[in-house]
């Protein structure tokens, strides 16, 4: 990376680091929407995510306006696809596998955000990179398993591939957002446009929709879609297409870190040794990745 593009990437980190930041508000808000159900949940939190890109384009500012006129039809198709697939696999391999290990199993993303990058343009994957992502991987199965042991069923095969094809999707579009670096970033509002809209029809088509959700339901429906399944889109995007890919991958650990810490601050969990010793992991592991022992390193 020359020295004149280190500003954009620090600056790329940083809004990286909001969208894993606003990640860790999932757990929470989604407890807020009990008794809505999943694609109904993802298909209003996708529409409050892409009104919120669409204001911005409405506003028609110099910083809103597209410098390359409509994007490219393959960078609109991959995001939509990638933002609803992900959720889709995700949610899917909850209700078919014990959800310990169907979420340990989705939350291979990071690492495989960090290996992949080895097939990136101008990229090179570093010993550091591959040692500080396996430690945040091991921090998170301490938080999910409470350090308690996994017990995979082969009843749950099924599930346990939903949850492996979520994860490599997730990484999919993390790395294939740097291939579209040239298209801006509001676009996503138009990925998460059309990834309302399948969730909407998955939720018609499989799901008990609920009429009437409650004042409580309706403010963490509209927190999803302005942090966790919305706003963090864009910073995510802007994030994975100008900044350090790899450390941003390693540091999406805090996520789960971070969502536990609140569940704790919040009284809805326990403080155990398993969440010192994960927190432990996690952040060694971003600050490993980070390579901030080498000189000339930001």
């Amino acid at each position: 990376m020359h020295q004149a593009d280190l500003p954009q990437r620090r600056q790329a980190n940083f809004l990286g680091l909001t969208a894993i930041g606003a990640w860790a508000l999932l757990a929470l808000l989604t407890v807020g929407t009990e008794g809505i159900p999943p694609f109904q949940t993802a298909a209003i939190a996708f529409a409050v995510g892409a009104l919120v890109g669409l204001a911005y384009i409405a506003t028609g500012s110099p910083r809103s306006s597209a410098k390359t006129g409509r994007p490219p039809l393959k960078a609109l198709a991959a995001s939509a696809f990638g933002l609803f697939a992900y959720h889709a696999l995700y949610f899917s391999a909850l209700k078919s596998a014990p959800a310990a290990e169907a979420s340990l199993i989705a939350y291979l993303w990071p690492v495989l955000i960090v290996v992949g990058s080895a097939l990136l343009p101008g990229e090179r994957l570093r010993w550091y990179h591959i040692a500080g992502a396996l430690a945040g991987f091991a921090g998170c199965a301490l938080l999910i398993t409470g350090g308690g042991d996994l017990r995979f069923s082969g009843e749950a095969i099924g599930g346990y591939g939903l949850a492996l094809a979520a994860a490599f999707t997730w990484a999919s579009y993390s790395l294939g957002s740097r291939l579209f670096a040239a298209v801006p970033t509001k676009y996503v509002a138009l990925s998460c446009t059309v990834a309302a809209l399948f969730s909407a029809i998955a939720a018609l088509l499989f799901e008990a929709i609920n009429w009437a959700p409650t004042a409580t339901q309706w403010a963490c429906l509209i927190g999803l879609g302005l942090l966790p399944l919305g706003g963090a889109f864009y910073t995510w995007d802007y994030g994975v297409k100008f900044g350090d890919i790899q450390w941003l991958g390693t540091a999406s650990y805090a996520a789960p870190l971070l969502s536990t810490i609140i569940l704790v601050a919040t009284g809805a969990a326990p403080a155990t040794w398993a969440l010192a010793l994960a927190c432990l992991l996690i952040v060694g592991g971003a600050v490993l990745a980070s390579g901030l022992f080498r000189k000339n390193k930001i």
